[in-house]
């Protein structure tokens, strides 16, 4: 190991540090909402801090689309890759491990351990691929459910999750109001406006129509790489603002001269999406990236002939509710939308909305206003 190996493991203020290994739960069968069963259910999990005895501390993080279920310490030697919310859990940080149990699951439907179209079907021994049931954000919060119950816990402290891991932190509310004391929404919404929704279908046509797709059936190495990248830039373009962009590319350029190739990296802008999608490739699987993104388009708390508040009458836990300005993805308008509709319900639930120039994918960046709203929601 070099010095710069050695420093990066060195534990920090505040850092919990190596993660020297994860958990997988394992069931013997579970049922979808749409009544189609898989035969085995595994879930990839970390956990953080300590169980008290009373089993009363335990906080269940929820992540989004891109995410998994390593959100904090450094996840082995081998790659020594921090957690995607680091920065706000840890000893002495706003979800504070010196006094929380922390459990983050990579989703049902993932590609990083929890059963998913990439997982081996037990009874044909063979990826389950397209074969996969169809998948909801339900379906996500039920197999969580399970994971809780395996570790012996009957209440959860808090729920916490941004965008589609807000979803599942509503659902945890209102699908098991007894369990829940708390949820923390970040950058949410009820469902999905018909735009976001385009922006998904556009993501979906490039997997589907690079011919490496192959109807879903493709080995790892060797699937669409090319329509996958081109997903993940549409997509990243949604979670970023025209703000945030100027500010951190404007018309920079990459390459100042013009090569015979007319079409090459010529913008910084350029560059970057080009690096987030070949990233992405290598770290996510595109029948999930399908299943995801149908499971988030899916997401509807409006009940049939009824108001919104009508789908948090039986909902107890209290709720902080965060929408950033700049995120047009999923607005404040839409954030507080939930808001109003929890208190014409008669819960007890607040609103803040935080100034940020970086869109959609404010909740994932080092904010101190965040932080200040998070550590004394949780007090």
């Amino acid at each position: 190991m070099n010095d710069s190996e050695s420093n990066l493991l060195k534990k920090s203020v505040g850092d919990i540090g190596l993660v020297e290994s994860v958990d997988y739960y394992n069931n013997q069968s579970f049922i979808f909402d749409s009544g189609e069963k898989i035969p085995e259910l595994s879930i990839r999990y970390e956990t953080y801090g300590h169980l008290n005895p009373e089993k009363s501390n335990s906080i269940l993080i929820c992540h989004a689309l891109s995410g998994d279920h390593h959100c904090a310490g450094i996840n082995s030697v081998k790659d020594k890759k921090p957690g995607w919310w680091n920065h706000i859990i840890g000893p002495g940080k706003p979800i504070n491990t010196n006094k929380f149990f922390v459990i983050c699951s990579n989703c049902l439907g993932g590609c990083q351990g929890t059963s998913g179209p990439g997982s081996t079907n037990p009874e044909t021994n063979k990826p389950y691929n397209l074969n996969f049931p169809n998948l909801k954000i339900i379906d996500m919060v039920r197999a969580q459910k399970l994971l809780i119950n395996h570790l012996g816990i009957e209440s959860l402290y808090a729920v916490i999750g941004g965008s589609m891991g807000g979803m599942q932190s509503l659902l945890w509310s209102i699908e098991y109001p007894d369990m829940v004391n708390r949820i923390i929404v970040l950058a949410a919404t009820a469902r999905h406006s018909a735009q976001a929704i385009a922006f998904n279908e556009v993501g979906r046509s490039a997997i589907i129509r690079d011919p490496e797709w192959n109807n879903g059936n493709y080995q790892i190495s060797e699937g669409p790489n090319v329509g996958l990248s081109v997903a993940r830039m549409m997509a990243h373009i949604t979670y970023l603002s025209n703000k945030g962009m100027e500010d951190k590319f404007g018309r920079s350029k990459k390459n100042e001269s013009h090569s015979k190739n007319n079409f090459d990296v010529e913008f910084e802008v350029e560059s970057y999406l080009r690096y987030q999608g070949q990233t992405f490739i290598n770290r996510f699987d595109a029948n999930t990236y399908l299943y995801f993104t149908k499971a988030v388009d899916r997401f509807d708390l409006f009940i049939k002939g009824k108001s919104l508040c009508d789908t948090f009458s039986n909902m107890k836990a209290s709720a902080l509710i965060v929408g950033f300005s700049s995120d047009w993805l999923y607005p404040p308008a839409q954030n507080r939308e939930l808001v109003h509709a929890m208190l014409q319900s008669g819960k007890k639930a607040t609103y803040a909305e935080i100034s940020m120039d970086l869109g959609h994918d404010s909740f994932l960046v080092e904010a101190p206003e965040l932080y200040d709203l998070v550590r004394v929601y949780l007090k």
